[in-house]
């Protein structure tokens, strides 16, 4: 208890949301009780994305330094999300090859660690969770990404680079460039048809909506396969 009370007396809100569990209600789920939680919800499965739509690229920012953080937070560039968020995901991707494009991902299923640490770099919850709560990312049901033109794999041009905190990234910000509003309204209305919602201040960020059940998780990549 001392513990606690030093921590909240010096400014540590994480460490005294941590030392509290009764009160915080979050329920975050290592190996073990992810396990567990699929053997009685096989739904809720994370399933390695490259192995379910094979067509995907990755760039996974976050196994890089090339990311808001200038640090390596993953120790593998893989992207795992929840089975009906895997599958919604591999239904979009195909429409998108109608059109001549494919979907490069930066970011899929966060585990709870990374979250606490990017809450630490920024603290401003219109661009990261808080640790309070977690995120859908925790979940295995968000997904960060973009488009690529299937014959050259460049990215077709955003309104802005991954991860930017400019009010251009907004998903509603003014377009002046036709080109860059008809790529982001394609991204955002394909999405919509499977489920996905785009974040308001990221345009590459898509929660998707049936996620109820889904605990947050802490499992490090390696651990998942």
């Amino acid at each position: 208890m001392k513990l606690i009370i030093l921590a909240f007396c010096l400014g540590f809100p994480f460490l005294s949301l941590v030392s509290q569990p009764s009160q915080n209600k979050l329920n975050v789920l290592g190996r073990k009780g992810y396990e567990l939680s699929i053997q009685n919800t096989p739904n809720k499965e994370l399933l390695n994305l490259e192995k379910i739509i094979p067509e995907i690229l990755l760039d996974i920012k976050y196994a890089t330094p090339d990311n808001f953080t200038k640090q390596v937070i993953y120790k593998e560039a893989k992207a795992f999300a929840r089975k009906p968020v895997a599958e919604a995901l591999r239904k979009a991707n195909l429409e998108f090859s109608q059109l001549g494009y494919s979907i490069k991902i930066f970011d899929a299923y966060r585990p709870y660690r990374a979250t606490v640490k990017f809450f630490e770099i920024v603290g401003d919850t219109r661009y990261v969770a808080s640790p309070k709560n977690g995120s859908r990312h925790n979940k295995g049901c968000a997904i960060d990404l973009t488009l690529v033109d299937t014959k050259t794999k460049r990215e077709l041009p955003m309104p802005t680079e991954y991860d930017s905190f400019r009010k251009e990234a907004w998903a509603e910000a003014p377009v002046s460039d036709p080109e860059i509003l008809k790529n982001r309204t394609t991204l955002i209305q394909v999405l919509s048809k499977y489920g996905f919602r785009v974040n308001k201040t990221e345009w590459w960020h898509y929660d998707f909506l049936d996620c109820f059940g889904f605990e947050v998780l802490d499992i490090p990549f390696e651990e998942l396969e």
